[in-house]
Protein backbone atom coordinates (compact mmCIF):
# COMPACT_ATOMS: atom_id res chain seq x y z
CA UNK A 1 0.00 0.00 0.00
CA UNK A 2 1.05 3.62 -1.03
CA UNK A 3 2.37 6.09 1.60
CA UNK A 4 -0.74 8.10 -0.87
CA UNK A 5 -3.41 5.61 -0.04
CA UNK A 6 -2.55 5.19 3.55
CA UNK A 7 -2.81 8.63 4.67
CA UNK A 8 -6.39 8.44 2.91
CA UNK A 9 -7.40 6.00 5.18
CA UNK A 10 -6.22 6.82 8.12
CA UNK A 11 -8.15 10.45 6.91
CA UNK A 12 -11.11 8.78 6.26
CA UNK A 13 -11.22 5.91 9.82
CA UNK A 14 -10.13 8.64 11.75
CA UNK A 15 -12.64 11.67 10.69
CA UNK A 16 -15.60 8.67 11.19
CA UNK A 17 -14.23 8.25 14.36
CA UNK A 18 -14.50 11.77 15.51
CA UNK A 19 -17.35 11.99 13.73
CA UNK A 20 -18.48 9.03 16.30
CA UNK A 21 -17.24 10.64 18.79
CA UNK A 22 -18.96 14.18 18.82
CA UNK A 23 -22.55 13.17 17.28
CA UNK A 24 -22.95 9.21 18.47
CA UNK A 25 -26.92 9.98 18.50
CA UNK A 26 -26.76 9.41 14.66
CA UNK A 27 -24.99 5.99 14.59
CA UNK A 28 -27.38 5.07 17.29
CA UNK A 29 -30.64 5.65 15.61
CA UNK A 30 -28.97 2.92 12.59
CA UNK A 31 -28.21 0.79 15.64
CA UNK A 32 -31.50 0.95 16.76
CA UNK A 33 -33.51 0.05 13.24
CA UNK A 34 -31.06 -2.56 13.24
CA UNK A 35 -32.75 -3.85 16.31
CA UNK A 36 -28.37 -4.61 17.81
CA UNK A 37 -29.37 -4.08 21.07
CA UNK A 38 -26.63 -2.06 21.56
CA UNK A 39 -26.07 1.53 22.00
CA UNK A 40 -23.38 4.25 22.06
CA UNK A 41 -22.51 5.99 25.64
CA UNK A 42 -23.74 9.51 24.35
CA UNK A 43 -22.49 12.63 26.24
CA UNK A 44 -23.81 15.75 25.17
CA UNK A 45 -21.84 19.34 25.20
CA UNK A 46 -21.53 20.93 28.63
CA UNK A 47 -23.34 24.13 27.50
CA UNK A 48 -23.56 27.56 29.94
CA UNK A 49 -25.69 29.73 31.42
CA UNK A 50 -26.28 31.99 28.31
CA UNK A 51 -27.08 28.74 25.91
CA UNK A 52 -29.00 26.51 28.56
CA UNK A 53 -30.84 29.42 30.77
CA UNK A 54 -30.08 29.60 34.46
CA UNK A 55 -28.61 31.64 37.41
CA UNK A 56 -25.21 33.28 37.96
CA UNK A 57 -24.86 34.67 41.27
CA UNK A 58 -21.45 36.78 42.81
CA UNK A 59 -20.93 36.54 46.27
CA UNK A 60 -18.43 38.66 48.32
CA UNK A 61 -17.12 37.25 51.46
CA UNK A 62 -16.71 39.16 54.67
CA UNK A 63 -12.66 38.69 55.66
CA UNK A 64 -12.35 41.19 57.91
CA UNK A 65 -12.38 39.12 60.73
CA UNK A 66 -9.88 35.94 59.75
CA UNK A 67 -6.48 35.98 61.27
CA UNK A 68 -4.63 33.67 59.13
CA UNK A 69 -4.51 33.03 55.17
CA UNK A 70 -7.37 34.79 53.58
CA UNK A 71 -7.11 32.54 50.59
CA UNK A 72 -7.25 29.42 52.30
CA UNK A 73 -10.59 30.89 54.22
CA UNK A 74 -12.21 32.27 50.37
CA UNK A 75 -11.16 28.51 49.42
CA UNK A 76 -12.79 27.12 52.43
CA UNK A 77 -16.21 29.07 51.62
CA UNK A 78 -15.99 27.71 47.80
CA UNK A 79 -15.50 23.90 48.95
CA UNK A 80 -18.67 24.20 51.32
CA UNK A 81 -20.60 26.06 48.32
CA UNK A 82 -19.70 23.38 46.19
CA UNK A 83 -21.26 20.97 48.62
CA UNK A 84 -24.47 22.73 49.12
CA UNK A 85 -25.11 23.16 45.26
CA UNK A 86 -24.12 19.36 44.46
CA UNK A 87 -26.89 18.37 47.28
CA UNK A 88 -29.56 20.74 45.92
CA UNK A 89 -28.82 18.52 42.04
CA UNK A 90 -27.69 20.90 40.33
CA UNK A 91 -26.49 19.59 36.87
CA UNK A 92 -22.92 20.59 36.16
CA UNK A 93 -22.58 23.66 38.52
CA UNK A 94 -19.62 26.18 38.34
CA UNK A 95 -18.88 27.10 41.61
CA UNK A 96 -15.08 29.19 41.14
CA UNK A 97 -13.36 32.39 43.58
CA UNK A 98 -12.24 35.56 41.76
CA UNK A 99 -10.55 37.84 42.77
CA UNK A 100 -9.63 38.35 46.99
CA UNK A 101 -13.42 38.21 48.00
CA UNK A 102 -15.47 36.85 45.55
CA UNK A 103 -17.11 33.83 44.61
CA UNK A 104 -19.00 32.67 41.93
CA UNK A 105 -21.76 30.20 41.68
CA UNK A 106 -23.36 29.73 37.77
CA UNK A 107 -26.50 26.72 38.04
CA UNK A 108 -27.53 25.81 34.79
CA UNK A 109 -31.01 24.94 34.37
CA UNK A 110 -32.22 25.97 37.96
CA UNK A 111 -35.97 26.20 38.05
CA UNK A 112 -36.16 27.89 41.54
CA UNK A 113 -33.55 30.23 42.39
CA UNK A 114 -34.74 31.81 45.52
CA UNK A 115 -34.51 28.00 47.04
CA UNK A 116 -30.73 27.96 45.40
CA UNK A 117 -30.13 31.03 46.67
CA UNK A 118 -31.13 30.09 50.44
CA UNK A 119 -28.99 26.75 50.67
CA UNK A 120 -25.87 28.65 49.50
CA UNK A 121 -26.25 31.54 51.85
CA UNK A 122 -27.25 29.05 54.55
CA UNK A 123 -24.81 28.85 57.67
CA UNK A 124 -25.93 25.86 59.75
CA UNK A 125 -24.39 25.79 63.41
CA UNK A 126 -25.20 22.82 65.04
CA UNK A 127 -24.01 23.17 69.34
CA UNK A 128 -24.54 20.60 71.62
CA UNK A 129 -25.51 22.71 75.23
CA UNK A 130 -25.55 21.26 79.02
CA UNK A 131 -27.98 22.76 81.32
CA UNK A 132 -27.44 26.07 83.29
CA UNK A 133 -27.99 26.35 87.21
CA UNK A 134 -31.24 27.80 87.83
CA UNK A 135 -30.07 30.87 89.73
CA UNK A 136 -27.93 31.87 86.84
CA UNK A 137 -31.06 31.74 84.46
CA UNK A 138 -33.24 33.27 86.86
CA UNK A 139 -31.24 36.18 86.94
CA UNK A 140 -30.67 36.61 82.99
CA UNK A 141 -34.30 36.33 82.78
CA UNK A 142 -34.71 39.10 85.18
CA UNK A 143 -31.87 41.44 83.96
CA UNK A 144 -33.37 40.63 80.28
CA UNK A 145 -37.14 41.39 81.05
CA UNK A 146 -37.04 43.79 84.11
CA UNK A 147 -40.43 44.27 85.64
CA UNK A 148 -41.90 41.88 82.69
CA UNK A 149 -40.40 38.49 84.17
CA UNK A 150 -42.87 38.76 87.37
CA UNK A 151 -43.52 35.37 88.02
CA UNK A 152 -41.30 33.62 84.99
CA UNK A 153 -38.53 30.92 86.40
CA UNK A 154 -35.54 29.49 84.73
CA UNK A 155 -37.04 26.34 85.84
CA UNK A 156 -40.46 26.87 84.16
CA UNK A 157 -39.06 28.24 80.72
CA UNK A 158 -36.48 25.36 79.92
CA UNK A 159 -39.01 22.55 80.54
CA UNK A 160 -37.89 19.84 77.90
CA UNK A 161 -41.52 18.85 77.53
CA UNK A 162 -42.51 22.70 75.71
CA UNK A 163 -39.01 24.64 74.19
CA UNK A 164 -41.31 26.59 72.41
CA UNK A 165 -41.35 29.59 75.18
CA UNK A 166 -37.29 28.89 75.39
CA UNK A 167 -37.04 29.88 71.69
CA UNK A 168 -39.24 32.86 71.93
CA UNK A 169 -37.29 34.25 74.42
CA UNK A 170 -34.08 33.48 73.04
CA UNK A 171 -35.59 35.09 69.67
CA UNK A 172 -36.72 38.16 71.27
CA UNK A 173 -33.92 39.09 73.85
CA UNK A 174 -30.85 37.12 71.91
CA UNK A 175 -29.93 35.00 75.49
CA UNK A 176 -30.10 32.21 76.95
CA UNK A 177 -31.46 31.38 80.79
CA UNK A 178 -31.54 27.90 80.05
CA UNK A 179 -28.48 26.36 78.24
CA UNK A 180 -24.58 27.04 78.19
CA UNK A 181 -21.98 26.29 75.47
CA UNK A 182 -20.41 22.59 76.36
CA UNK A 183 -18.02 22.46 73.56
CA UNK A 184 -18.95 20.38 71.22
CA UNK A 185 -20.17 21.85 67.67
CA UNK A 186 -20.97 21.24 64.04
CA UNK A 187 -16.77 21.03 63.70
CA UNK A 188 -17.18 17.12 65.72
CA UNK A 189 -19.95 16.17 63.51
CA UNK A 190 -18.56 13.38 61.05
CA UNK A 191 -22.05 12.43 59.00
CA UNK A 192 -26.15 12.87 59.48
CA UNK A 193 -28.51 10.70 57.86
CA UNK A 194 -32.15 10.84 58.23
CA UNK A 195 -33.85 7.74 59.60
CA UNK A 196 -37.54 7.16 60.74
CA UNK A 197 -38.46 6.18 64.28
CA UNK A 198 -39.41 2.21 64.15
CA UNK A 199 -42.45 2.88 66.20
CA UNK A 200 -43.82 6.68 65.41
CA UNK A 201 -42.41 6.33 62.50
CA UNK A 202 -41.51 10.05 62.83
CA UNK A 203 -38.50 11.45 60.94
CA UNK A 204 -35.43 11.61 62.70
CA UNK A 205 -31.86 12.72 62.32
CA UNK A 206 -29.16 10.00 63.23
CA UNK A 207 -25.87 11.66 63.57
CA UNK A 208 -22.07 10.51 63.64
CA UNK A 209 -19.58 12.21 65.26
CA UNK A 210 -16.02 12.25 64.16
CA UNK A 211 -13.25 11.09 66.82
CA UNK A 212 -12.97 14.84 68.86
CA UNK A 213 -16.63 14.74 69.03
CA UNK A 214 -17.04 11.08 70.06
CA UNK A 215 -14.37 11.70 72.98
CA UNK A 216 -16.26 15.30 73.95
CA UNK A 217 -19.67 13.74 73.49
CA UNK A 218 -19.20 10.76 75.83
CA UNK A 219 -17.46 13.26 78.45
CA UNK A 220 -20.69 15.13 78.40
CA UNK A 221 -22.92 12.26 78.18
CA UNK A 222 -20.86 11.11 81.02
CA UNK A 223 -21.42 14.05 83.16
CA UNK A 224 -24.94 14.27 82.93
CA UNK A 225 -26.33 10.80 83.46
CA UNK A 226 -29.96 12.18 84.12
CA UNK A 227 -29.91 15.77 82.97
CA UNK A 228 -31.01 17.06 80.12
CA UNK A 229 -28.39 17.67 76.90
CA UNK A 230 -29.76 20.32 74.37
CA UNK A 231 -29.39 20.35 70.50
CA UNK A 232 -28.90 23.69 68.86
CA UNK A 233 -29.38 24.72 65.67
CA UNK A 234 -28.58 27.97 64.44
CA UNK A 235 -28.77 29.22 68.65
CA UNK A 236 -32.29 28.12 68.54
CA UNK A 237 -33.27 24.73 70.33
CA UNK A 238 -34.35 21.74 68.14
CA UNK A 239 -34.24 19.33 70.98
CA UNK A 240 -33.77 18.88 74.56
CA UNK A 241 -33.39 14.85 75.52
CA UNK A 242 -32.71 13.33 78.90
CA UNK A 243 -29.46 11.52 78.90
CA UNK A 244 -30.06 7.99 80.14
CA UNK A 245 -26.55 6.79 80.56
CA UNK A 246 -23.33 7.78 79.16
CA UNK A 247 -22.71 7.21 75.17
CA UNK A 248 -19.10 6.81 73.66
CA UNK A 249 -19.99 5.03 70.80
CA UNK A 250 -20.26 8.86 68.77
CA UNK A 251 -24.33 8.03 67.89
CA UNK A 252 -26.78 10.36 68.42
CA UNK A 253 -30.26 11.07 66.99
CA UNK A 254 -32.21 14.32 66.63
CA UNK A 255 -35.66 14.36 67.33
CA UNK A 256 -38.38 16.98 67.09
CA UNK A 257 -41.27 18.13 65.02
CA UNK A 258 -39.76 17.45 61.44
CA UNK A 259 -41.42 16.71 58.68
CA UNK A 260 -39.79 14.10 56.23
CA UNK A 261 -39.01 17.10 53.69
CA UNK A 262 -37.61 19.67 57.14
CA UNK A 263 -35.65 16.31 58.24
CA UNK A 264 -33.87 16.05 54.65
CA UNK A 265 -33.00 19.08 54.16
CA UNK A 266 -31.88 19.73 57.94
CA UNK A 267 -29.62 16.87 56.74
CA UNK A 268 -28.26 18.29 53.65
CA UNK A 269 -27.03 21.12 55.62
CA UNK A 270 -25.02 19.92 58.49
CA UNK A 271 -23.64 17.30 55.76
CA UNK A 272 -22.64 20.20 53.85
CA UNK A 273 -20.71 22.09 56.81
CA UNK A 274 -20.84 25.63 57.74
CA UNK A 275 -19.27 28.37 55.66
CA UNK A 276 -16.10 29.62 57.47
CA UNK A 277 -16.83 33.41 57.00
CA UNK A 278 -19.96 35.38 56.09
CA UNK A 279 -21.17 35.95 52.96
CA UNK A 280 -23.41 37.94 50.90
CA UNK A 281 -24.86 38.06 47.28
CA UNK A 282 -24.21 41.43 45.58
CA UNK A 283 -25.21 40.36 41.81
CA UNK A 284 -27.59 38.11 40.29
CA UNK A 285 -28.62 37.30 36.98
CA UNK A 286 -30.97 35.36 35.48
CA UNK A 287 -31.33 34.07 31.84
CA UNK A 288 -34.45 32.12 31.02
CA UNK A 289 -34.29 28.45 29.20
CA UNK A 290 -36.24 30.03 26.06
CA UNK A 291 -33.90 32.70 25.54
CA UNK A 292 -30.97 30.23 26.25
CA UNK A 293 -32.36 27.93 23.56
CA UNK A 294 -32.52 31.09 20.87
CA UNK A 295 -29.26 32.23 21.80
CA UNK A 296 -28.23 28.66 20.94
CA UNK A 297 -30.17 27.93 17.71
CA UNK A 298 -29.29 31.50 16.46
CA UNK A 299 -25.34 30.52 17.20
CA UNK A 300 -25.49 27.42 15.23
CA UNK A 301 -27.20 29.64 12.07
CA UNK A 302 -24.43 32.00 12.67
CA UNK A 303 -21.71 29.23 12.14
CA UNK A 304 -23.65 27.08 9.28
CA UNK A 305 -23.89 30.61 7.34
CA UNK A 306 -20.10 31.37 8.45
CA UNK A 307 -19.08 28.11 7.64
CA UNK A 308 -20.88 28.39 3.94
CA UNK A 309 -19.36 31.62 2.96
CA UNK A 310 -16.01 30.73 4.18
CA UNK A 311 -16.03 27.57 1.43
CA UNK A 312 -17.44 29.37 -1.36
CA UNK A 313 -15.34 31.90 -1.26
CA UNK A 314 -11.73 29.21 -0.60
CA UNK A 315 -13.23 27.12 -3.53
CA UNK A 316 -13.95 30.59 -6.08
CA UNK A 317 -10.95 31.91 -5.08
CA UNK A 318 -8.19 28.82 -4.87
CA UNK A 319 -10.22 26.37 -6.70
CA UNK A 320 -8.66 22.54 -6.31
CA UNK A 321 -7.05 23.46 -2.85
CA UNK A 322 -9.64 25.57 -1.70
CA UNK A 323 -11.50 22.32 -1.68
CA UNK A 324 -8.92 20.46 0.03
CA UNK A 325 -8.88 23.31 2.48
CA UNK A 326 -12.77 22.72 3.26
CA UNK A 327 -11.92 19.19 3.79
CA UNK A 328 -9.58 20.41 6.16
CA UNK A 329 -11.35 22.77 7.74
CA UNK A 330 -14.30 19.77 8.30
CA UNK A 331 -11.26 17.98 10.43
CA UNK A 332 -10.27 20.85 12.29
CA UNK A 333 -13.95 21.43 13.42
CA UNK A 334 -14.08 17.50 13.90
CA UNK A 335 -10.95 17.84 16.29
CA UNK A 336 -12.07 20.64 18.10
CA UNK A 337 -15.75 19.61 18.79
CA UNK A 338 -14.24 16.68 20.09
CA UNK A 339 -11.61 18.00 22.58
CA UNK A 340 -14.90 20.07 23.76
CA UNK A 341 -16.38 17.09 24.60
CA UNK A 342 -13.08 15.43 26.24
CA UNK A 343 -11.89 17.73 28.26
CA UNK A 344 -14.87 18.62 28.71
CA UNK A 345 -15.86 22.48 27.64
CA UNK A 346 -18.27 24.66 28.82
CA UNK A 347 -19.67 26.22 25.64
CA UNK A 348 -20.95 29.77 26.26
CA UNK A 349 -21.56 32.71 23.49
CA UNK A 350 -18.26 33.51 24.40
CA UNK A 351 -16.93 30.73 23.86
CA UNK A 352 -18.24 30.51 20.69
CA UNK A 353 -17.01 33.16 19.58
CA UNK A 354 -13.49 32.23 19.96
CA UNK A 355 -13.95 28.88 18.19
CA UNK A 356 -15.10 31.12 15.04
CA UNK A 357 -12.30 33.17 15.49
CA UNK A 358 -10.02 30.51 14.98
CA UNK A 359 -11.69 28.97 12.50
CA UNK A 360 -11.15 32.44 10.62
CA UNK A 361 -7.01 31.52 11.66
CA UNK A 362 -7.04 28.36 10.67
CA UNK A 363 -8.82 29.35 7.20
CA UNK A 364 -6.07 32.35 7.33
CA UNK A 365 -2.77 30.05 7.53
CA UNK A 366 -4.37 28.59 4.03
CA UNK A 367 -4.94 31.86 2.31
CA UNK A 368 -1.24 32.28 3.54
CA UNK A 369 0.19 29.24 2.06
CA UNK A 370 -2.49 29.02 -1.19
CA UNK A 371 -0.89 32.82 -2.16
CA UNK A 372 2.63 31.91 -2.19
CA UNK A 373 1.61 28.67 -4.08
CA UNK A 374 0.20 30.92 -6.40
CA UNK A 375 3.18 33.04 -7.04
CA UNK A 376 5.40 30.12 -7.36
CA UNK A 377 3.28 28.50 -9.81
CA UNK A 378 3.13 31.82 -11.96
CA UNK A 379 7.16 31.92 -12.17
CA UNK A 380 6.37 28.66 -13.93
CA UNK A 381 7.36 26.40 -11.23
CA UNK A 382 5.77 22.75 -11.33
CA UNK A 383 3.25 21.76 -8.67
CA UNK A 384 5.16 20.39 -6.24
CA UNK A 385 8.09 22.29 -6.19
CA UNK A 386 5.42 25.34 -5.92
CA UNK A 387 3.52 23.18 -3.00
CA UNK A 388 7.44 23.02 -1.12
CA UNK A 389 8.01 27.17 -1.29
CA UNK A 390 4.91 27.74 -0.64
CA UNK A 391 4.54 25.84 2.84
CA UNK A 392 8.19 26.29 3.68
CA UNK A 393 7.73 30.39 3.10
CA UNK A 394 4.51 30.65 4.52
CA UNK A 395 5.72 28.60 7.47
CA UNK A 396 7.01 31.37 9.18
CA UNK A 397 3.91 33.96 8.86
CA UNK A 398 1.81 31.23 10.12
CA UNK A 399 4.02 30.05 12.85
CA UNK A 400 4.18 33.46 14.48
CA UNK A 401 0.64 34.79 13.72
CA UNK A 402 -0.72 31.66 15.83
CA UNK A 403 2.15 31.75 18.54
CA UNK A 404 1.17 35.68 19.50
CA UNK A 405 -2.45 34.81 19.38
CA UNK A 406 -2.24 31.72 21.94
CA UNK A 407 -0.13 33.91 24.65
CA UNK A 408 -2.95 36.43 23.92
CA UNK A 409 -5.38 33.28 24.92
CA UNK A 410 -3.21 32.58 27.65
CA UNK A 411 -3.01 35.86 29.24
CA UNK A 412 -6.27 36.06 29.24
CA UNK A 413 -7.35 32.67 30.33
CA UNK A 414 -4.99 33.07 33.41
CA UNK A 415 -6.11 36.96 34.43
CA UNK A 416 -9.68 37.11 33.86
CA UNK A 417 -13.50 36.15 35.11
CA UNK A 418 -15.20 33.52 33.65
CA UNK A 419 -16.70 34.53 30.97
CA UNK A 420 -13.55 35.74 29.20
CA UNK A 421 -11.83 32.38 30.37
CA UNK A 422 -14.22 30.00 27.79
CA UNK A 423 -13.30 32.89 25.17
CA UNK A 424 -9.51 32.27 25.96
CA UNK A 425 -9.87 28.20 26.39
CA UNK A 426 -11.95 27.54 22.81
CA UNK A 427 -9.22 30.46 21.09
CA UNK A 428 -6.67 28.54 22.49
CA UNK A 429 -7.75 25.01 21.26
CA UNK A 430 -9.11 26.32 18.01
CA UNK A 431 -5.14 27.89 17.05
CA UNK A 432 -3.49 25.07 17.99
CA UNK A 433 -5.60 22.68 16.30
CA UNK A 434 -5.41 25.25 12.99
CA UNK A 435 -2.19 24.98 13.28
CA UNK A 436 -1.98 21.11 12.65
CA UNK A 437 -4.66 21.44 9.81
CA UNK A 438 -2.85 23.78 8.15
CA UNK A 439 0.97 22.59 8.32
CA UNK A 440 -0.31 18.96 7.80
CA UNK A 441 -3.50 17.94 6.93
CA UNK A 442 -3.92 20.70 4.10
CA UNK A 443 -0.70 20.00 2.97
CA UNK A 444 -1.57 16.00 2.95
CA UNK A 445 -4.25 16.63 1.08
CA UNK A 446 -2.28 18.66 -1.64
CA UNK A 447 0.27 16.22 -1.85
CA UNK A 448 -2.18 13.18 -2.95
CA UNK A 449 -2.83 14.91 -6.34
CA UNK A 450 0.49 15.01 -7.15
CA UNK A 451 1.64 12.57 -9.85
CA UNK A 452 -1.85 12.30 -10.96
CA UNK A 453 -3.02 12.91 -14.42
CA UNK A 454 -4.65 16.85 -13.42
CA UNK A 455 -1.49 17.82 -11.67
CA UNK A 456 -0.86 19.73 -15.20
CA UNK A 457 -3.81 21.22 -15.04
CA UNK A 458 -2.97 24.40 -13.42
CA UNK A 459 -5.40 26.35 -13.94
CA UNK A 460 -6.82 24.42 -10.78
CA UNK A 461 -4.45 25.06 -8.30
CA UNK A 462 -4.41 29.06 -9.64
Amino acid sequence: MSSRNFFLICTIVGSLLLFIFVSPQWVNKGLKKSNIGYELSSRPFRLGLDLLGGTHLVYQADLSKVQGDKDDALQGVRDVVERRVNLFGVSEPLVQTSGQDRLIVELAGIKDVNQAIELIGQTPFLEFKTGLPASEGDKLIKQKMGAEAKDITAAALCSPANIIPLIQFISAYSADPCFKSSGLDGSGLQSAQLVFNPQTYQPEISLKLNDRGTKLFGDITSANVGQVVAIYLDGLPISVPTVQNAITTGDAVITGSFTPEEAKTLVGRLNSGALPVPISLISQQTIGASLGEESLIKSFKAGVYGLMFVALFMILFYRLPGIFSVLALGVYMLIVLAFYKFIPVTLTLAGIAGFILSLGMAVDANILIFARMKEELAAGKTLTAAMHEGFSRAWLSVRDSHVTTLIGALVLYSATTSIVKGFALTLGIGVLTSLFTATIVTRSFLYLVTGLWFEKKKWLFR
